[in-house]
């Protein structure tokens, strides 16, 4: 199959960061050519004149087991939200209803730009949620949640150490490299406080020994902090550090109370770090110190979390806060758009590893892209401003027109093609019912 696309504006990220009025051409999985490429034909051919195109939006922290929960655990911070609300829906999936929130999540994170993500799933079912993947056509690295002690937590949430580690081995080996790579699998121990520390070791070794990443949350908020600082005697970083979980193949989420040591730590050894400011400001868990990490050389990129503490799943969202909130802290330069769209794209690439295959618009590179029209009126004039001004401070996911993954178009004019919209929705409605009847809510 080859399209191209003619008459953008792309908006490249390559070392260069051009910014071309040109045409793109993709042949099967990836980027051919770009430029002026009036001598060739395709078998689609797309006219984006008047519009972005963009690398393709990714976000290194999501939820997709959490979708059907949207707007059920509002106003509470962190510990609280998980005891009383979260890890008991969690508790309550079923294959069909985890089947139908990935499903709903991947559409919505499909119609903002969203191409690749990094996902925690939640303990039980998770073959259900990498079919939902395989249909959504989305770029994916996550697993099952390892969960084997915990205050409070749900008896279908807590596994045997041995049970965890067994069934996320066997999907590793059933699911690692689908979809002609489009698929990968991670270790996803939940945090410090549900993993027991043999646990943790374990994924550590395991990690190391077949090249698995590591997907977990770290230092969000201030109680989870003094729970691992009573039972292991050391702050959150600093204990996954002594666990050998600190490295370029680790994808930490939040770290927003940590100290000047734990920051070093973050930076030198090259740890993923991933900056969800709309759930840190919903769950009043508090702001990451993101410019001083940047400026340290941290790794650094975007995630909206799960839709409970956030309600939406907009990486555009995600950009503007992150380029906003921290500016009366740190001043008025301190998160430059172009900056926050590097952590978009680049950032996200080098969180999953991949930045040799996505994150930019390069021949050779993956054909994992989004095409933005800029004519709505919250975009208007456009003609002098920065393109990262309107795409970080600007736009809309409403704004995305088309959305494509290894060169096939999951979106195109708005309407998604992989999967069936209202089916979606009904079926979402039917699942969240049976979970709540399940759990005693009517």
């Amino acid at each position: 199959m080859s399209t191209i696309i003619r008459n953008g504006t792309l908006v490249t990220m390559n070392s260069r960061r051009d910014i071309l009025r040109a045409d793109i051409l993709i042949e099967g999985d990836r980027i051919k050519e770009i430029g002026e490429l009036k001598e060739y034909e395709a078998r689609q051919e797309i006219d984006a004149a008047g519009m972005l195109v963009i690398p393709g939006l990714i976000q290194s922290h999501v939820h997709l087991c959490q979708t059907l929960f949207r707007g059920l655990a509002d106003d509470m911070e962190l510990m609280d939200w998980l005891k009383q609300r979260i890890w008991p829906l969690e508790a309550a999936h079923d294959e069909e209803s985890l089947y139908d929130s990935a499903l709903l999540a991947s559409a919505e994170l499909i119609s903002g730009a969203t191409t690749s993500i990094i996902d925690m799933g939640t303990v039980r079912h998770s073959n259900s949620l990498f079919e939902a993947v395989k249909q959504s056509g989305l770029r994916y690295l996550g697993g099952k949640c390892m969960m084997d002690c915990g205050d409070e937590v749900p008896e279908e949430l807590i596994d045997s150490r041995e049970k965890s580690l067994q069934e996320s081995m066997d999907l590793f080996e059933r699911w690692n490299g689908q979809e002609e790579g489009r698929i990968h699998y991670a270790f996803c121990p939940r945090f410090a406080v549900s993993c027991s520390e043999e646990l943790l070791r374990e994924v550590s070794q395991l990690s190391d020994k077949f090249n698995i990443p590591v997907h977990s949350h770290a230092s969000e908020n201030r109680g989870e902090i003094r729970i691992v600082k009573k039972q292991q005697g050391l702050r959150n970083i600093l204990y996954f550090e002594q666990l050998g979980l600190c490295h370029e193949k680790a994808i930490l989420a939040h770290c927003i109370h940590i100290n000047e040591e734990e920051m070093k730590i973050l930076a030198e050894k090259q740890v993923n770090v991933v900056h969800c400011p709309a759930s840190n400001l919903k769950l009043a868990s508090g702001l990451a110190p993101v410019p001083p990490l940047l400026d340290m050389g941290a790794r650094v990129s975007l995630g909206a979390d799960g839709a409970p503490c956030n309600n939406n799943l907009s990486q555009f969202m995600e950009m503007r806060l992150a380029a906003l909130i921290h500016k009366p802290f740190y001043g008025p330069t301190s998160m430059p758009a172009e900056k926050v769209f590097e952590m978009a794209t680049l950032g996200g690439a080098q969180a999953m590893g991949q930045e040799e295959e996505i994150g930019s618009l390069e021949p050779g590179k993956k054909a994992d892209l989004a095409i933005v029209n800029l004519g709505h009126w919250h975009n208007q004039p456009a003609t002098h401003s920065s393109v990262y001004s309107q795409l970080v401070y600007q736009a809309l996911s409403s704004d995305v027109r088309a959305t494509m993954v290894d060169g096939r178009f999951l979106m195109q004019n708005a309407a998604l093609l992989t999967i069936d919209a209202e089916a979606v929705k009904i079926n979402s409605e039917k699942a969240l019912n049976r979970i709540l009847q399940r759990i005693g809510v009517k």
